[in-house]
């Protein structure tokens, strides 16, 4: 009785796991079957505990197999698992495969696993992509400004995708290329005539030179007058020489003034000895009184001298005031 349960119980839990398996993977596992995938039904279950998407993996395969791409189930499973796109990394195969590209699956997983698109790499391959710069401004060596924008049209090199760089670095070589091809022309005009010097000097240089692209092209879309950078330097130049003379004239005017100042305190000094020495005059006068030295005729005489020059002085100044103007 014992062996009867337990071989009904091995019975219904038979059953169990084949309806389970019939029902979620007998779908997938027909669809594969018919489209010579060759995913067995083992194959499927074991995606369901790894937890990888038996439905991508199947539809890769197939889309694989149907493109005349022999893909192997672990391949698509590792790279899943690595954290890349399974189904962009087929259909990059196929459009490679049909353009007649080298490309494998792994070089397409490294891409893939590199963060790079690697169908977008492929159809730039086949279909390259026109980059359009920014404004580039450079100043010709008459000092006017030129304004250019260039489109660069660029393919993607499978073989330098990883690790190479990337459109940023494509543009910004461009419009070092540009600034010093203007930087170098001898005048503005030259350049408005010739706008196409511009791209074939840039792009004789090799700027794709580590990067994940070959330029094909580099043309120039519009070239524009700017500023006179030039003449706006000479002007600044000038203001600030006149800055620098105004300063100059300032500093020799505060030394005159200074130097002013002191002659007037050393006038000043010497009129107070003057005036100190004045004083002394009485006094002196006085002791010679005292001593004898001076006679009361003689101090008359002294004053009539001194009458008669203040008299001749004041004639003589009288005289200077009446004489005619010239």
């Amino acid at each position: 009785m014992d062996i009867k349960v337990i071989l009904l119980a091995a019975a219904v839990l038979v059953i169990i796991v084949v309806g389970f398996i019939l029902l979620n993977f007998f779908g997938l596992w027909f669809q594969a079957l018919m489209s010579k995938a060759d995913v067995s039904l083992v194959s499927l279950l074991g995606m369901r505990f790894r937890k990888v998407p038996a439905k991508v993996i199947v539809e890769a395969k197939i889309m694989g197999i149907k493109a005349g791409l022999p893909l192997s189930t672990e391949e698509l499973e590792a790279h899943y698992m690595a954290g890349g796109n399974v189904l962009r990394v087929v259909q990059a195969l196929i459009a490679a495969d049909k353009a007649n590209i080298p490309l494998n699956f792994k070089r397409a997983a490294a891409i893939s696993l590199a963060g790079r698109n690697v169908l977008e790499a492929v159809q730039m391959s086949v279909n390259p992509k026109v980059i359009e710069t920014p404004v580039v401004a450079g100043v010709a060596m008459d000092g006017i400004q030129l304004r250019a924008v260039a489109r660069v049209t660029v393919r993607t090199n499978l073989d330098k995708l990883v690790g190479g760089a990337g459109e940023e670095t494509i543009l910004a070589r461009v419009g070092e290329g540009i600034v010093a091809t203007i930087g170098s022309a001898k005048n503005h005009k030259s350049v408005l005539e010739s706008p196409d010097q511009i791209s074939k000097t840039v792009l004789s240089k090799g700027l794709d030179s580590g990067t994940a692209y070959d330029i094909l092209s580099i043309d120039i879309a519009d070239v524009d007058v700017g500023k006179n950078i030039g003449a706006g330097l000479e002007t600044d130049r000038a203001e600030a020489d006149k800055k620098i003379a105004q300063a100059k004239a300032e500093e020799r005017r505060a030394m005159a003034i200074a130097h002013e100042q002191e002659m007037i305190a050393r006038v000043a000094e010497m009129r107070a000895k003057v005036v100190e020495a004045e004083a002394q005059i009485p006094i002196a006068m006085a002791e010679a009184f005292r001593s004898g030295n001076l006679g009361v005729m003689d101090f008359y005489h002294m004053k009539n001298v001194n009458a008669d020059t203040a008299m001749r002085e004041k004639i003589g100044g009288v005289g200077e005031q009446n004489k005619p103007k010239t």
